[in-house]
């Protein structure tokens, strides 16, 4: 016979609640057998043994006739109250009790009280009083005169374990959680394991990893059809960009065709016309539109497959060729660019992407800020932060946060001065959050523009 196998997450709380009642029945209804406090039926050896001592006290006392002189006789051989050896009791054929003895006795008590549940003298019992077993009757005569004999002796072994735990509390209340936290910590792992995997999967999905994990789809139900709704969340997600990026592609080669022809005509008619402010426009117009499909295709592409050829590099390798460049840049320009010094730690990511984040950044300073730009690189617990300042005009309060979407142009319209096309701080930010990062932009203490990045260190 098959144990069913419960898949389902109730199924297993249901068959361990089940389990733990079974347990209690079974507790229940084992515990009277086991008391020795109340009463039960002698064992067939202890009842030989009683048989073979009512036989040697009627040996003992073969010779007295007496009723009376025979009780005085048994009260005075009767042992010290510390003598291990048994005592006995006579009752009557009634149950009343014969022996000379203290009625205040705890042994005569606890007897009377075993006499009273005692239907026939054909089926003798015996119970536990305190640390003494008292059992009986025994059928015996003496002096002529048929009685019962009773016999008490002390209890030595130790209660049953169960009742241990209901005569203490505490007690009980330890075994049951010692019993029960198996049961616990196995249902805890049931529920946290696929709960784990759903993390680690959406953790995946959130640097851009858009691959489906089979594993999610096993376990209870519940974390099995969760499981598979989110690999098909992915898959979704996956053909949708893949989508986006071909479209993008098709359109941009379809865009670039025109354009082509289009500057080829130009050139043509400078050649046989000669320069005119009008022809100039137009390949200036052609070749903003050819740069901003450019950077809209790297866009699409760091925004896809953002995961693959990720290692792990000093932040050194990524970013000081880069700012050493910059610098120099600067200096052409007349501008002064300063930046601390990076600290020894490593990232891992993608190195162009992490590369062509600072790279706009830092040129953006340079190409608004007046004459002054800083970047400060620390690290700070398990993250890197940079800072990039300039002293330029800035952006309006407002419109902080929206110069991160596509094509965005602030009110102040510097970009169509410049020439910009509004791509280069939505790539940054896609590149900054593919990574787990944060981007945002704040007045700087410089008086123009402060954009703060935070990317997670690799555990070292």
């Amino acid at each position: 016979m098959r144990l069913p196998r419960f898949t389902s997450l109730y199924g297993r709380i249901f068959a361990i609640f089940w389990l733990t009642m079974l347990l209690v029945v079974i507790a229940v209804l084992t515990l009277p057998h086991l008391d020795p406090r109340k009463p039960h039926a002698i064992p067939a050896e202890n009842y030989k043994q009683m048989q073979r001592f009512a036989t040697h006290i009627e040996q003992r006392y073969q010779s007295e006739t007496n009723f009376q002189r025979l009780l005085r006789r048994i009260a005075a051989d009767r042992p010290s109250p510390r003598d291990p050896k048994p005592r006995y009791f006579l009752t009557d054929l009634d149950g009343n009790i014969v022996s000379i003895q203290k009625q205040r006795d705890f042994k005569v008590r606890a007897l009377q009280n075993l006499i009273s549940t005692i239907e026939s003298a054909d089926e003798p019992k015996q119970r536990l009083y305190g640390h003494f077993m008292v059992a009986g009757p025994v059928p015996v005569t003496l002096a002529n005169q048929p009685l019962h004999m009773y016999i008490s002796f002390k209890w030595d072994e130790p209660p049953p374990f169960l009742l241990r735990l209901f005569d203490h509390p505490l007690q009980l209340l330890l075994t049951v959680m010692a019993v029960s936290t198996p049961f616990l910590l196995w249902l805890a792992w049931a529920l946290s394991q696929p709960a784990r995997k759903l993390e680690r999967a959406a953790k995946r999905v959130a640097k851009g990893e858009f691959i489906a994990d089979p594993s999610l789809e096993k376990g209870t139900s519940e974390f099995r059809q969760a499981g598979t709704a989110f690999n098909q969340m992915v898959q979704d997600v996956n053909h949708m960009i893949s989508g986006q990026q071909r479209l993008l592609s098709d359109i941009s080669h379809e865009l670039r065709s025109p354009l082509t022809r289009l500057r080829m005509a130009t050139a043509l008619a400078t050649r046989k016309q000669g320069e005119s402010p009008e022809l100039s426009r137009i390949d200036t117009e052609a070749q903003r539109l050819e740069q901003m499909i450019a950077e809209l295709l790297e866009l699409s592409r760091t925004q896809l497959d953002s995961h693959t050829d990720r290692e792990q590099q000093p932040l050194s390798s990524l970013w000081e060729a880069i700012l050493s460049d910059a610098q120099f840049e600067a200096e052409q320009m007349g501008k002064t660019l300063t930046y601390s010094a990076i600290p020894e730690r490593k990232i891992s990511g993608k190195p162009k992407l992490l590369m062509s984040a600072l790279d706009n950044i830092v040129r953006n300073a340079i190409l608004y800020g007046k004459d002054q730009i800083e970047v400060s690189i620390t690290a700070e617990r398990e993250q890197v932060i940079i800072l990039v300042d300039d002293n330029g005009e800035g952006v309006p309060e407002q419109e902080l946060e929206a110069i991160f979407r596509p094509f965005y142009r602030v009110s102040t319209a510097r970009d169509r001065v410049s020439g910009g096309t509004g791509l280069g701080l939505a790539i940054t930010q896609t590149a900054v959050r593919q990574h787990s990062g944060s981007i945002e932009a704040i007045r700087s203490p410089l008086g123009g523009l402060r954009v703060k990045i935070c990317l997670p260190l690799v555990f070292e």
